[in-house]
């Protein structure tokens, strides 16, 4: 791998870790589901007139789109919303690998190897200790909402994988016409139409500004860029090279979480990520990738 290719990686996994402190910054201005439906729309929209649809089957393109967009992007977006810390929602979403895994060897029937095996045990250890710590602090739900996102993001993962696109970047940009409309409909369910009504009519204000500069990160550098250069780096380069990367995510998002957000984690949070990111390491690659190069794109 190149010295050009790996600094471009190491960029990516940056832009992906600031991409859950633009996130924090949105929902400040928008509701949750309010703000899942926008971030998706505004990728939909030019996705219909200039990108070529992928040809996929119809069902594997509504199953990434309701798992990796609809139900990641409502459970994530909710717990955030409810207290869940925007670091260590980083490093929980990375549960996504070994339920790939898991779910690929029961709907799928893919083999499990002993090292794949050791390495979900490992990481199901770390989020276990990150999970009696949240109960102790009463913030249990929103990290179980957060591992929800993670299982709906596997979920995605494997209509990814039975869609065998010729381009996944146009698979993933039009993944984003399918959650909208479920998002708004769950926002006028449970938000109701007035909040966000009145998250529109208050951009002009400086949390406004700052939700819609959060979003326009979101969609501009975490979702189109961010996703094109790794797509690119995948194409250039063995996918069991290149996906290492995206582990830096979490290191990236729990330090600037700290740095911007004023998140101090624990002693036993920072071993737990240690031993998660171990794990997810150990479990999700081998000499032949467990899963596909798509399936490694954060949020």
């Amino acid at each position: 791998m190149a010295i050009r290719d790996r600094l471009l990686a190491v960029f990516v996994a940056v832009l992906w870790g600031l991409n859950f402190i633009a996130i924090h910054a949105t929902l400040g201005q928008f509701p949750p589901m309010f703000a899942g439906a926008l971030r998706f729309l505004l990728i939909a929209i030019p996705t219909i007139f200039l990108v070529p649809r992928p040809r996929v089957k119809l069902r594997y393109l509504l199953g990434y789109g309701l798992g990796f967009g609809t139900g990641q992007f409502a459970f994530l977006f909710v717990a955030l919303d409810l207290g869940m810390p925007t670091g260590l929602a980083s490093l929980v979403l990375q549960a996504s690998a070994p339920f790939t895994v898991l779910l690929g060897a029961v709907l799928l029937r893919e083999r499990v190897s002993g090292r794949q095996l050791a390495g979900i045990l490992l990481a199901v250890a770390g989020m276990t200790a990150i999970a009696w710590q949240q109960s102790a602090n009463a913030a249990l739900v929103p990290l179980l909402l957060t591992l929800l996102a993670a299982l709906s993001w596997a979920v995605g993962n494997l209509s990814m994988r039975r869609a065998e696109p010729d381009n996944p970047l146009h698979l993933t940009l039009w993944m984003s016409v399918v959650p909208p409309l479920p998002m708004l409909a769950l926002s006028g369910i449970f938000e109701g139409p007035g909040a966000a009504w009145h998250s529109l009519t208050t951009l002009g204000t400086k949390t406004g500004l700052i939700g819609v500069a959060g979003l326009a990160y979101v969609v501009i550098f975490g979702t189109v860029v961010g996703s094109g250069i790794w797509t690119t780096l995948m194409r250039r380069n063995p996918a069991g090279v290149v996906a290492p990367f995206s582990l830096l995510v979490p290191v990236v998002g729990l330090t600037a979480s700290f740095f911007l957000l004023g998140e101090v984690p624990t002693a036993l949070t920072l071993i737990a990520a240690a031993v998660v990111i171990g794990g997810v390491l150990l479990g999700s690659l081998r000499r032949k990738p467990a899963v596909t190069p798509e399936e490694l794109l954060p949020v």
